[in-house]
């Protein structure tokens, strides 16, 4: 049976394998972009590294880890962080193709450069944010509701009014399962669904 615990710094190499795995709307993103590491850069490591707290993962019968949740309690900061601290330690690894297309791995290192704190409305009435990943062979055990059970109670502990999360518009059965656990659907940009759900005070 697998459990959830919480990250270990030597989880960091299995967070980007299972990142890899499901990126591609939940499924294997292997190959997409000329160097895979990039989608665990932008979407796992670097907040399990900056807030090792906020950091749970599935843990398989042979040890294996098998899916994750990471957060942030404060979208702002951590976007500070990320564009003074992480992406300057990691920008160099990560070429741009000079292609007049561009192509995904160009549009995903884009993305790493923009990140900036801002003044986007969403952020600022909920002000924490999560990525969570789980491989197919956890399906049905409950361990979803049970990592964002596990993230929001932590976050209630620490006085966050709120969550979102932005995901695929195209994952329709993530959003399903989103709208059971009570989130509710915010106004989200083309291609792109965000969904937040405010945390009860410890």
């Amino acid at each position: 049976m697998a459990r959830i615990r919480p990250f270990r710094s030597e989880d960091v190499d299995a967070l980007s394998d299972v990142c890899v795995k499901t990126a591609d709307v939940g499924k294997d993103a292997t190959g997409m972009l000329e160097d895979d590491a990039l989608w665990g850069d932008l979407f796992a490591v670097p907040y399990a590294l900056r807030d090792p707290a906020l950091c749970w993962v599935v843990e398989a019968d042979d040890a294996r880890v098998i899916g994750y949740i990471v957060a942030t309690d404060d979208t702002n900061a951590f976007a500070t962080w990320f564009r003074d601290e992480w992406w300057p330690s990691r920008r160099d690894r990560y070429r741009a193709s000079g292609a007049a297309v561009p192509t995904p791995q160009d549009r995903f290192i884009a993305y790493g450069d923009r990140q900036a704190p801002g003044d986007d409305p969403i952020v600022q009435e909920y002000p924490a944010h999560l990525h969570i990943d789980l491989l197919p062979e956890t399906q049905g055990q409950g361990l979803g509701r049970r990592l964002i059970d596990t993230l929001l109670a932590e976050l209630g502990r620490r006085g966050v009014p709120a969550l979102h999360l932005g995901m695929n518009a195209d994952n329709l059965s993530a959003g399903a399962f989103y709208e059971r656990l009570g989130f509710t659907e915010l106004a989200s940009g083309e291609g792109s669904t965000t969904y937040g759900i405010r945390i009860p005070a410890a």
